[in-house]
């Protein structure tokens, strides 16, 4: 995320509502539609029943303690609104907690196909249906623990496996390679690339490829990685992270597959 925003993130109100103009419940209604609809044959099962159990439609921005609700009955997970960037500590202590960080603000018109932060559409659309999945709610829940376990001098590589799992993960199915990332099924532009284009490459999922492998963030991801279920995902987290990415240090990274960002 930008270390500044255009963006004032909402507060609720002493209900725990928060409150949304029509142009932003219209902006929601049209993301929605339209990404649904390319996610019908592309996203993987679980993800489109997460959508079906949180009851999440078009016509206005969900609310969080709506959202917050459904997910608790689900699986026992949770959501909390932050108010501002938060840490890479807090982030990690959040997840431990079984608590996901939601943005509360909605992208403007002008950002509507592509916003670098993440807004209350990525969040709530992207990564609140497959927290309904108990495996990969397990994932999010262990790897929090993990990443608090370990503290500040890991993150850069533990943000690594979150970036080619939660945000940017490909499962492989029964119906064939569908998309989990909260990046790609929230973003029309990374849909395509990773389930209709053929520029991109796909990999198997393996754990010190992954720990040496750069990204960028403001780009349409050149590399996916690929995993046979969310139990192989909630399964790293019973490998030894720490001397992992200790390895993966010392190998150094592979070359980038993508150009330097311009300065």
């Amino acid at each position: 995320m930008p270390k500044e925003s255009t963006y004032i993130a909402k507060l609720p109100d002493a209900d725990g509502i928060y409150a949304y103009t029509a142009e932003e419940d219209a902006i929601w209604s049209e993301l929605y539609s339209r990404q649904i609809a390319l996610l019908a044959d592309k996203a993987c099962d679980e993800y489109l029943q997460g959508v079906k159990t949180l009851g999440l439609d078009a016509p206005r921005v969900p609310q969080l303690k709506d959202i917050n609700a459904r997910l608790e009955r689900a699986t026992g997970f949770g959501v909390e609104g932050v108010p501002a960037l938060i840490p890479p500590s807090k982030f990690f202590q959040l997840l431990s907690e079984g608590k996901f960080p939601l943005a509360t603000f909605i992208r403007r018109r002008e950002h509507i196909d592509y916003i670098e932060e993440p807004d209350i559409f990525h969040e709530v659309f992207g990564h609140c249906p497959l927290l309904t999945n108990s495996a990969y709610a397990s994932f999010v829940r262990r790897f929090g623990e993990n990443a608090v376990a370990l503290g500040k001098d890991y993150s850069w590589h533990l943000f690594r496996i979150f970036w080619f799992t939660v945000e940017f993960g490909l499962i492989k199915t029964a119906k064939g390679r569908r998309c989990y990332g909260a990046g790609i099924v929230s973003s029309p532009n990374e849909t395509r690339a990773a389930m209709i284009d053929k520029t991109s490459e796909f990999r198997r999922f393996d754990l010190m490829t992954v720990l040496r492998t750069p990204y960028r963030i403001d780009i349409v991801q050149p590399i996916y990685y690929v995993i046979d279920s969310f139990a192989e995902l909630d399964a790293i987290n019973d490998e030894d992270i720490g001397a992992a990415i200790r390895e993966a240090k010392a190998l150094g990274d592979f070359p980038p597959t993508f150009a330097a960002k311009a300065s």
